[in-house]
């Protein structure tokens, strides 16, 4: 399935958005990516000097035009604006490892409902991904090496599409949201681009 925004006029300076994916600080091995003892951070703010250079306040405030919150994997694979057709100012975005409906993803969903107006909820998770390759033993590792065990979870998970099922029923059951009736779900393919709509039952 496709999921399809419907399109809205702007008033004013056009405005156009891009979507860079980074996955380290540290030097890349990429021959010309980078000056010469820089790093991917240096590219970075170069690049943010070239687009400031050129940038014009597009006159928008913080809600978020199609009043719609999507949550997704970090994957740097996943360019949300381009697989979803959205402009700048269209939407909210929240992401992390494997774009499960944690508490802090319930934190931001309740601040984007009922401080900046939006309605509608979109999970997407995606295939091949990286939670689907560990388990909870991380966080016992990680105690190990570094002495504290760390109070979040890991959120692995074996079945893509039930984990985006559990994502739904986690927001469609939160106390602290006003809108809970139209949370869809999707996985995206990563091999296609093409998303599918998980039934929530």
């Amino acid at each position: 399935m496709t999921l399809f925004f419907p399109s809205h006029d702007r008033t004013g300076t056009a405005v156009t958005s891009t979507v860079m994916a980074m996955t380290t600080s540290a030097p890349v091995p990429t021959e010309g990516a980078i000056p010469r003892g820089g790093s991917v951070t240096d590219r970075l703010v170069d690049a943010n000097e070239r687009y400031a250079s050129a940038f014009t306040d597009p006159g928008m405030d913080a809600r978020p035009v199609l009043h719609v919150a999507v949550v997704a994997c970090m994957d740097a694979r996943l360019d949300l604006h381009a697989a979803l057709g959205l402009e700048l100012g269209d939407c909210h975005t929240i992401r992390n490892a494997g774009g499960v409906v944690t508490d802090d993803v319930i934190r931001s969903l309740t601040i984007s409902q009922r401080k900046l107006g939006t309605r509608s909820v979109v999970l997407i998770h995606h295939t091949g991904c990286g939670l689907e390759a560990i388990t909870e033993d991380f966080r016992t590792d990680l105690e190990m090496e570094v002495g504290q065990r760390p109070a979040w979870a890991v959120e692995a998970f074996r079945d893509v599409e039930q984990d985006v099922r559990q994502s739904m029923q986690r927001v469609r059951t939160s106390p602290f949201l006003l809108h809970t009736d139209d949370v869809r779900g999707f996985v995206f393919d990563v091999k296609t681009g093409l998303l599918r709509e998980i039934d929530p039952a």
